[in-house]
């Protein structure tokens, strides 16, 4: 899986929410798929997680207005 570096300033605050709750559910469905049956890359998980904290803390920024 290539590593690309998510476009955060460019996002509207809606679009960062939308985008936030469609990878929490990604890393839900990824995470019971692998508790099923172990998928090719479990290091995969780590990587929606970081991204989720990451869209997280830029909307968090926004909020207290950084």
């Amino acid at each position: 899986m290539a590593k690309e570096k998510l476009d955060l300033k460019g996002l509207s605050d809606q679009d960062l929410k939308e985008k936030i709750s469609a990878e929490k559910l990604r890393l839900k469905k990824m995470t019971f798929g692998h508790a099923i049956t172990p998928i090719e890359n479990p290091m995969s998980i780590r990587g929606v997680r970081r991204d989720i904290a990451r869209m997280s803390t830029e909307l968090r920024k926004r909020e207290l207005g950084f």
